[in-house]
C-alpha cells in the first residue's frame, strides 16, 4: 500500500529533473514565483534516490524477454506534404477515412494510460506530424503528464521554423529532422517537392532556440546520397548537430533492394579515412544509435544499424499508428486496434490487458526475421554516386558551395562547382558516376579505344531456333572492358528553350532532373528492356548542352563496364529517358517539342569489334 505514495513522489522527482535539465532542451529561467532550479548536487542526490527506490516497472509493458517498453511513438497523421521516392509513390497512398483516425482526446487518453504505466518518452511522428492543425495543443497536453520526461517530434522540417517557437513553449524538448541530401536539386528529386531552404531554415531555428543537439536523420542509399557522407559529417564541426546515418530498411512499397543498402561499417570506414581521430562515445543501454565524435567538433555522428547490427535485444519502443493500432515492432505485421476497444467502452483494466497481451507476443528480433549480413559489404559497382565536382553551371548562378556556406553559416567546404566562362550563354551539365576514385577528378573521361571495323551478325541474336524470344547466354564469354556512347536531341522550341536556359520552369531545374533520370535509367536498363542482361556499371556520364541555334538540348551519355556483354543499351536507355524527362518537364509550355536523333555514337570492347559512327 505504501508503494503508491512513493511512486507519486518518484514521478514528481522525475518530472522535476527532466523538465529542468534535459540535454536536448534549451535552458530557461524560472517564472516569477517558481522555485529556482535544483543544483547539480541536488539533481545527483535525486537521481540516486530514484535508483534506490524505483517502483517495479509495469508488467503490462514488459515482454517475455524482459524488455521494458518506456518509449512510445505516436503517429498523428498519415498525411505528408512530401513524396519521398523511398517512402511512397508520387501520387500518394490511399488514406484512412478521417472517422477511423484517432481523435485528439483518444490520443491523450491512450498516452495517459501508457505514461501511468511507466512510459517516460513520447515521440510524435506521421506522415508529417507538423501538418496536424492541433499539434501544438497535443504537445501542451502531453507536457502536463507527470512522469513524462521527453516529448519529441520527427519531422521533415518544412513547417518547423514557423511552428517551433510555439512547440517549444508548449513543452517540446527533442527534435529529429529528416534530411537525405545537402544538394538542393537532389532534394527536389528525392522528395518530388520544393522545400530544401525551408528545411534549412527549420534546422537553424532549432539551433537558435537552444536545442542541443539537433538530430538530423539521413537515410543512406547507394547510388543516391552515400557520396555525401563526409559533407554531412563536416557540418558537425561548427554546428551542434547529431547527424544520424540510417541504414536503408525495407518497408511496404519502398521496393527495398539489398544492393541499395550501405552498411554501418562501410560508412564508418569512409568517415575514418577522412577523420582517423573519430572516437566512440558511450551510449545508453536502450539507444538505437552508435555515437561517434570528432575531437574539437561541436556536434556528433551516429549510426542507426537496423539491418547490419540490429538492436532488438534492448528495444524499448512501442508504436501507435494514426488509426489507433498498436505495433510492438516496426518490422512486424501484427497489430491490435486500441481504437476499436476504446470506442467500444473498454475499461482501463481491459485496455491494459490487451496491451500486455500484445507486448507479451513481441518476438526476440525484427518480428522473427533473422538478418544475416556479412561484416563487410562490398560496394555494388553498378550503383555509385554523384560527383558534384563535375557539375557545371551558368556563371550567373551562385556556386553550390557558396549557397551551402550561406545556408549553414559555416566556411565553404570541398563541395565546389567548376564554372564556364562568365560570358558563356550555354548551360552545361556533366555528371560522372564512378567507383574508381580517379574518375572523381574533373578531368577524367572515358578512355578512348582504337577504332576497328565492326562485324555484325546475320542472325537475330535474341531469337532461338524456333523463332521465340530468348535471352542470349553470355556465361562462357570472357570479361572485357566495354564502353558505349549514345546521344539524343530534344527540340524544345524558342519559348521552352529560353525558360530552360534561364532555369525558370515551375517544375524545377530541367537539366538537373533530366541528368538524374539518365543516370537512374542506365542503372535500371535490364528492368526496362526484357531481354537485356543486368550489367554492373563502373562509370556513367550524362552531359546536357543547350544548342541555341536549334532551340534544342543535346544529350550525350556514356557507360563503362567490365563484363561479358556490352553496354550500348544502357547508354541508349540513359539518353532516351533523359530526353523524355526533358519533354515531361517542358510539356506544359509547349506540345510541339520533338524528341529525336536517339542513336549509338560508339561502342568498344567485345568479340564483335568496335563501332564508331561516322
Amino acid at each position: 500500500m505504501a508503494a503508491q505514495p512513493v511512486s507519486q513522489l518518484l514521478r514528481r522527482f522525475v518530472r522535476s529533473c527532466a523538465r529542468g535539465c534535459s540535454s536536448v532542451a534549451p535552458v530557461t529561467q524560472p517564472r516569477p514565483g517558481e522555485p529556482s532550479r535544483p543544483s547539480t548536487e541536488e539533481l545527483s542526490t535525486r537521481l540516486q534516490f530514484l535508483r534506490e527506490h524505483a517502483a517495479p516497472f509495469s508488467a503490462f509493458l514488459t515482454d517475455s524477454f524482459g524488455r521494458q517498453h518506456s518509449y512510445l511513438r505516436i503517429s498523428l497523421t498519415e498525411k505528408c506534404n512530401l513524396r519521398c521516392q523511398y517512402c511512397m509513390p508520387e501520387e500518394g497512398v490511399p488514406l484512412t477515412p478521417k472517422a477511423d483516425l484517432l481523435t485528439t482526446e483518444e490520443i491523450l487518453t491512450l498516452t495517459r494510460l501508457f505514461v501511468k504505466e511507466g512510459v517516460n518518452k513520447i515521440r510524435l511522428t506521421g506522415g508529417e506530424p507538423l501538418i496536424r492543425p492541433d499539434v501544438v495543443n497535443i504537445v501542451a497536453q502531453l507536457h502536463q503528464l507527470e512522469g513524462l520526461r521527453t516529448i519529441g517530434v520527427t519531422t521533415n522540417g518544412i513547417n518547423l521554423a514557423r511552428l517551433l517557437p510555439q512547440l517549444q513553449k508548449a513543452g517540446l524538448n527533442a527534435i529529429n529532422i529528416s534530411l537525405d541530401t545537402l544538394v538542393p536539386a537532389k532534394f527536389e528529386f528525392i522528395v518530388r517537392r520544393k522545400g530544401f531552404h525551408k528545411v534549412m531554415e527549420g534546422i537553424h531555428k532549432a539551433i537558435e532556440l537552444g536545442y542541443n543537439p539537433v538530430k538530423v536523420n539521413c537515410v543512406v542509399m547507394r547510388g543516391l546520397n552515400e557520396d555525401e557522407l563526409l559533407d554531412f559529417v563536416a557540418l558537425t564541426q561548427g554546428l551542434p548537430l547529431d547527424v544520424r546515418f540510417i541504414e536503408y530498411m525495407p518497408f511496404d512499397g519502398n521496393k527495398w533492394n539489398f544492393k541499395k543498402m550501405v552498411s554501418y561499417k562501410e560508412m564508418l570506414d569512409a568517415i575514418q579515412q577522412q577523420w582517423p581521430e573519430l572516437e566512440k562515445v558511450p551510449e545508453e543501454e536502450s539507444s538505437t544509435a552508435k555515437v561517434f565524435k570528432i575531437p574539437g567538433f561541436q556536434g556528433q555522428v551516429s549510426f542507426i544499424t537496423s539491418m547490419s547490427e540490429h538492436f532488438c535485444g534492448t528495444c524499448n519502443r512501442l508504436r501507435i499508428t494514426a488509426d489507433g493500432n498498436l505495433k510492438v515492432c516496426l518490422f512486424g505485421n501484427s497489430e491490435v486496434s486500441l481504437r476499436d476497444h476504446l470506442r467500444a467502452g473498454a475499461s482501463e483494466e481491459k485496455l491494459l490487458s490487451i496491451i500486455g497481451d500484445a507486448v507479451g507476443r513481441k518476438k526476440r528480433e525484427h518480428a522473427g526475421l533473422i538478418l544475416v549480413l556479412q561484416d563487410s559489404l562490398p560496394a555494388n559497382p553498378s550503383i555509385s554516386s554523384w560527383n558534384l565536382h563535375c557539375v557545371l553551371g551558368l556563371g550567373s548562378r551562385v556556386s553550390f558551395s557558396t549557397q551551402m556556406a550561406t545556408l549553414w553559416r559555416i566556411p565553404q567546404t570541398s563541395l565546389a562547382q567548376q564554372w564556364l566562362g562568365s560570358g558563356s550563354p550555354q548551360r552545361h551539365y556533366c555528371s560522372h558516376i564512378d567507383t574508381d576514385p580517379k574518375c572523381l577528378r574533373s578531368g577524367s573521361r572515358v578512355p578512348a579505344a582504337p577504332s576497328q571495323p565492326c562485324s555484325t551478325s546475320d542472325q537475330l541474336t535474341h531469337v532461338d531456333s524456333e523463332g521465340q524470344a530468348a535471352m542470349v547466354d553470355v556465361g562462357q564469354k570472357p570479361d572485357t572492358d566495354r564502353v558505349a556512347v549514345a546521344s539524343a536531341v530534344v527540340f524544345l522550341g524558342p519559348v521552352a528553350f529560353k525558360l530552360v536556359q534561364q532555369n525558370q520552369l515551375k517544375k524545377g531545374d530541367a537539366l538537373v532532373v533530366a541528368q538524374l533520370a539518365g543516370i537512374q535509367a542506365a542503372k535500371l536498363t535490364s528492368q526496362l528492356i526484357p531481354l537485356c542482361h543486368h550489367v554492373a556499371l563502373n562509370h556513367i556520364q550524362v552531359q546536357l548542352e543547350l544548342d541555341s541555334t536549334r532551340h534544342a538540348v543535346v544529350i550525350r551519355t556514356s557507360c563503362l563496364a567490365r563484363g561479358p556483354t556490352g553496354v550500348e543499351m544502357e547508354a541508349l536507355t540513359s539518353a532516351a529517358v533523359a530526353a523524355l524527362t526533358l519533354y515531361d518537364m517542358c510539356k506544359a509550355i509547349s506540345r510541339d517539342i520533338v524528341v529525336g536523333e536517339i542513336k549509338l555514337i560508339s561502342k568498344t570492347g567485345g568479340q564483335r569489334g568496335d563501332f564508331h559512327r561516322a
